[in-house]
């Protein structure tokens, strides 16, 4: 399998945040790492455990790689440059000459850079195979036509673009830029575009509510993106981070959804943590409990996830469809 939706993390990372913190204090272990080595020597830590997990994970063959683009102006003054996240399209392609074999390197270049159409041929040239937008983040609005020449560049290319939709809690979000209507003008376009997160978003202060199982309190974008699949030849979606506790009650619905597995991406949204036994999915505790045991953190969300999507589903080949030469 392809794990479409893993993210490198800065070269200047040094897990200062709260969030970074607490993520390392519960889950840097079952990330694979260790958490000493990850406050040392944070970014060969995370490196080294990344490119170590995939290549002894039993599921996945390869993984989509990408960093995050800075937050600029009109000007291109840098607004915001986040030391955790915001990894460079450079320091994607040193790892991807090293290994290969396992990457598949996407690029993030926020549209808003003068030369941004140059930026892109440069790393279609060097071997980069898509790209990653963060628009809640750059807080820009992608259905602005003036950038209708860099999806034309994109389309050109023949590059799938990977759109983050729904809640975001690693980075500073813009909530207007986080819905589906983020995508409407690249689908007219006919870009190739990949829904992140199932378009699954939460509010803070309902969170009880948004653990719930029952479809009648799932986000209503959740639904719309699901008949937007079933219309749009060039539309997909992928599952990353579907294993945290507001998105993984949504497994068994969507696992019923057949109609949609072709256009289904497998996904983990690696580091992203996440929990086996507190969670919100529908298997019982026994089942849970075995999974708790294995080591490798891309073969553990494989195992739950193919208890809903079993091997021969179309997810864990659709890659296929949306990746040249790969």
């Amino acid at each position: 399998m392809v794990d479409m939706h893993v993210h490198l993390l800065s070269s200047q990372v040094g897990f200062k945040r709260f969030y970074d913190k607490l993520a390392i204090m519960f889950f840097a272990r079952r990330l694979g790492a260790n958490p000493k080595q990850l406050i040392k020597n944070s970014y060969e830590e995370y490196v080294n455990t990344l490119i170590k997990s995939v290549k002894t994970s039993r599921k996945i063959k390869k993984i989509t790689l990408f960093g995050i683009d800075e937050k600029i102006d009109e000007e291109g003054k840098v607004l915001h440059k986040d030391n955790t996240v915001c990894a460079s399209n450079d320091d994607v392609l040193r790892l991807y000459k090293k290994h290969h074999d396992i990457i598949i390197p996407f690029f993030s270049i926020n549209p808003l850079r003068s030369n941004a159409l140059e930026l892109i041929d440069k790393y279609v040239d060097r071997g980069f195979k898509g790209a990653k937008f963060m628009q809640n983040y750059w807080e820009i609005d992608t259905n602005d036509e003036k950038f209708i020449p860099y999806y034309e560049k994109l389309k050109k290319r023949d590059l799938p673009v990977i759109f983050h939709i729904g809640s975001e809690s690693s980075l500073p979000s813009n909530r207007a830029y986080e819905s589906l209507k983020m995508i409407e003008l690249p689908l007219k376009l006919g870009l190739k575009v990949i829904v992140a997160h199932m378009a699954l978003s939460y509010e803070p202060l309902k969170i009880l509510r948004a653990l719930k199982r029952n479809p009648k309190y799932y986000p209503k974008e959740y639904f719309t993106l699901i008949e937007m699949l079933k219309t749009y030849d060039n539309l997909y979606a992928d599952i990353s981070a579907i294993l945290t506790p507001v998105r993984a009650k949504v497994l068994r619905h969507l696992s019923r959804e057949k109609e949609i597995h072709h256009k289904l991406l497998y996904a983990s949204d690696y580091p992203v943590p996440f929990s086996i036994m507190l969670n919100s999915y529908d298997l019982l505790p026994s089942k849970r409990f075995k999974f708790v045991f294995e080591k490798n953190p891309f073969d553990r969300y494989a195992l739950v996830i193919n208890e809903y999507f079993p091997p021969e589903s179309a997810i864990y080949t659709n890659y296929k469809k949306v990746l040249s030469d790969c």
